[in-house]
């Protein structure tokens, strides 16, 4: 009676294993179809340039202000830490160079992924969900309308055509910055510092962090209106979705960054 009670709990272990198992394989192959209809939708004619400027200016115009204020803040505050432990050993000249190297390689990059995650991506998924609870989406399918040509397409043209500039502006105000910061705390000479920042960041940096955020751009729009597009349950499920979508991007951003820095590393 026992050995049959042990098989039985076995074969349901199994069961519930392996009905997750599938349905997540399920998901990684809808995914992945999604994706390829997006690049296909996005190179087969007409492109919407009219909805594409106008997520030109919602994720870049609008999200200008708080770029600015991090960078600069993220900056200052790194070149203080990091300008502390330099004055030790009585070398606060590098600290310009140490925090632009941070910046342009990770911090930048990673940073203006979280902050549009934030903003942008959440509101693309509530806005998309909340056309598919309100059948908005099912009228546009019924009126022979692809939903992805229509609302994920320009999106992601946009975020990852915007994106990148922000990083980069990001990269400039931090290094201000720390400019800020090195001049007014530590007294570090304006020539030294902007000779130790050419003496140890090169073009590659800089190059390094914007393409890890193009390939943050588009995680970022992608993931956002995938969550849109399966959201379900009215209201609710529109706070679901947002919320689903926001963590499943930034895990997602932390996990291709390992991976494109590994590859950067060694090649």
């Amino acid at each position: 009676m026992t050995t049959a009670v042990e098989k039985n709990y076995l074969v349901a272990a199994i069961t519930v294993i392996g009905s997750y198992v599938t349905s997540q394989f399920r998901a990684l192959g809808a995914f992945c179809l999604y994706i390829y209809e997006i690049f296909r939708q996005a190179l087969t004619p007409p492109i919407r340039w009219d909805l594409i400027f106008q997520q030109l200016e919602f994720v870049g115009n609008q999200s200008l202000s708080i770029i600015i204020l991090t960078g600069f803040f993220t900056g200052a505050v790194f070149a203080l830490q990091i300008g502390g432990i330099f004055q030790i050993f009585r070398a606060e000249s590098i600290m310009g160079a140490a925090t632009a190297k941070a910046l342009t390689r990770e911090m930048a990059p990673l940073m203006t992924a979280f902050l549009l995650t934030g903003r942008a991506g959440s509101s693309m998924t509530a806005e998309i969900a909340t056309m598919r609870v309100n059948e908005q989406v099912d009228a546009m399918e019924a009126m022979a309308v692809d939903p992805i040509n229509y609302l994920v397409v320009p999106r992601v043209i946009a975020s990852m055509c915007i994106i990148p500039l922000l990083c980069g502006i990001f990269i400039f105000i931090g290094i201000f910055g720390a400019y800020i910061t090195g001049v007014a705390v530590f007294d570090v000479d304006v020539g030294v510092f902007v000779d130790r920042i050419k003496w140890m960041v090169e073009p590659r940096d800089i190059a390094n962090g914007l393409e890890k955020s193009f390939v943050f751009s588009f995680i970022i729009a992608a993931i956002a209106c995938r969550y849109g597009l399966n959201a379900h349950g009215g209201a609710k499920g529109v706070g679901q979705a947002t919320t689903r979508s926001v963590v499943a991007t930034l895990l997602t951003i932390l996990l291709v960054d390992v991976c494109i820095t590994f590859i950067q590393l060694r090649f």
